[in-house]
C-alpha cells in the first residue's frame, strides 16, 4: 500500500532535497485554517488535519511528491467573530501560494497540489488555480481532503446540515489527530431556526457571505456526538486511495 517514507521538507536536509528532486515531481502543500470548531475540536483543526492526511499521501506517492510545510492560516472571515480565528485575505493567500511556487520551480518543481481541510478556502483555490497556472506556467491542483469520500459520508451520516466539528471531522481527527478532540466536551450542532443563511447555503437559488453565529450559536453544525475513529479511517483511508489514484494519473510515467 504505502510506496515508502514520505519526502518531508521541513525535516529534510538541502543535500537529501537534492538527491529527492532526482525523482520528486510534485510538490504537496497542505492547508488549514485558524478558526473556532465549537466546544469541542481546537482551533488549529484543519491545519493539523490537511498536514496529517498531506504526510499520508506524500507517503503513498513515495518518490515522486515532497510536502512542504504546511499553511496553518486560511480564508475564515466568516468565524471572526468567535474569538481565537485569525483570518487572510484571499489576495494574502494567492501571495503565499505564489510565492511557495516561485521558490521550488527553479529546482524543476512543475506540479503543485494544495491538500485544503477548509471549505472557506476552496473560491480562493479555484482563483489561485486560474491564476497561477497561466500566470506562472505551471499546473497548480487542489483537492479538499475527504471530498471524494462523499459515498462513505451518505452511508454513514444522518444530520441534513453537517460539514463543521460535526461527525465527519471529529471522526477524521479521532483518526489522524485524536488530541484535536474535547470528547467531554462532544456537542450538537445549535442551528438558529430562522435566518438568512437558509437561503445562502450551497444548493440554493442564492449564494452570498453570512457569519457563522447566524447559522449556530456553539459553532458547529452536524453532531459530533455521533463521530468515530472507524468512521475517520474508513474517510481517510477512501480518500486517500482515491487521490493518489487521481494524482498518478497527471504525473509522467
Amino acid at each position: 500500500m504505502h510506496a515508502g517514507p514520505p519526502f518531508l521538507l521541513q525535516q529534510m536536509t538541502w543535500p537529501e532535497v537534492k538527491e529527492a528532486l532526482r525523482t520528486v515531481q510534485l510538490a504537496i502543500i497542505p492547508l488549514g485554517a485558524q478558526e473556532q470548531h465549537g466546544p469541542h475540536m481546537t482551533e488549529s483543526c484543519d491545519a493539523v488535519l490537511a498536514e496529517q492526511f498531506a504526510i499520508r499521501l506524500t507517503e503513498r506517492l513515495h518518490p515522486l511528491a515532497f510536502m512542504t510545510p504546511p499553511i496553518a492560516l486560511g480564508i475564515s472571515s466568516h468565524h471572526l467573530h468567535f474569538p481565537g480565528t485569525i483570518s487572510l485575505q484571499p489576495s494574502t493567500l494567492i501571495a503565499l501560494l505564489r510565492d511557495i511556487v516561485r521558490s521550488l520551480k527553479p529546482h524543476g518543481i512543475q506540479r503543485f497540489l494544495v491538500i485544503n481541510a477548509h471549505g472557506g478556502n476552496q473560491a480562493t483555490l479555484g482563483v489561485a488555480a486560474d491564476v497561477l497556472t497561466r500566470e506562472e506556467e505551471i499546473e497548480f491542483y487542489y483537492a479538499k481532503t475527504t471530498a471524494s469520500a462523499k459515498d462513505v459520508m451518505d452511508k454513514h451520516i444522518r444530520s441534513k446540515v453537517y460539514g463543521h466539528s460535526c461527525e465527519r471531522e471529529v471522526s477524521e481527527a479521532l483518526y489522524l489527530a485524536p488530541e484535536l478532540v474535547r470528547q467531554e466536551r462532544l456537542a450538537k450542532g445549535e442551528l438558529t431556526e430562522e435566518g438568512r443563511w437558509r437561503k445562502l447555503r450551497p444548493g440554493s437559488p442564492l449564494q452570498g457571505f453570512y457569519y457563522y453565529e447566524e447559522m449556530t450559536t456553539n459553532g458547529c453544525i452536524g453532531d459530533g456526538r455521533q463521530g468515530s475513529r472507524k468512521l475517520g479511517e474508513e474517510l481517510v483511508e477512501t480518500a486517500l486511495t482515491r487521490l493518489s489514484a487521481a494524482v498518478r494519473d497527471i504525473l509522467d510515467p
